[in-house]
């Protein structure tokens, strides 16, 4: 997660996305959005510009092995900018694909 981390703060969205699997979910707030495509999309619709994006940071509480190709990751986060902080936590379903672990399911608030 350290690398998504850097991509944002760089501004990079294609970069932050290279750790979701094609099929992810990611579940927020107020709806479900399936497909990395997709995700794409509502990420680059809700932080349009560096400024909108500012400076993220993960704070993980656990990581539980399910079997050998997946993972549930928990913890939270904080998006520090300029006119404001937010802040939530996370559960995110991690399996390993041929390219490697990518996160299947991302529960965000």
């Amino acid at each position: 997660m350290s690398g998504q981390q850097q991509a944002w703060d760089r501004g990079d969205i294609p970069g932050f996305m290279m750790a979701y699997s094609d099929t992810v979910c990611f579940i927020g707030r107020t709806r479900t959005t399936c497909g990395k495509d997709k995700v794409t999309a509502q990420y680059r619709r809700s932080y349009p510009d560096r400024a909108a994006m500012g400076m993220l940071r993960f704070e993980l509480d656990e990581v539980l092995p399910v079997g050998d190709k997946h993972a549930w990751v928990t913890g939270g986060w904080r998006l520090y900018r300029a006119a404001d902080t937010l802040g939530g936590g996370f559960s995110l379903l991690w399996a390993r694909e041929h390219q490697g672990w990518r996160i299947v399911r991302d529960h965000t608030y």
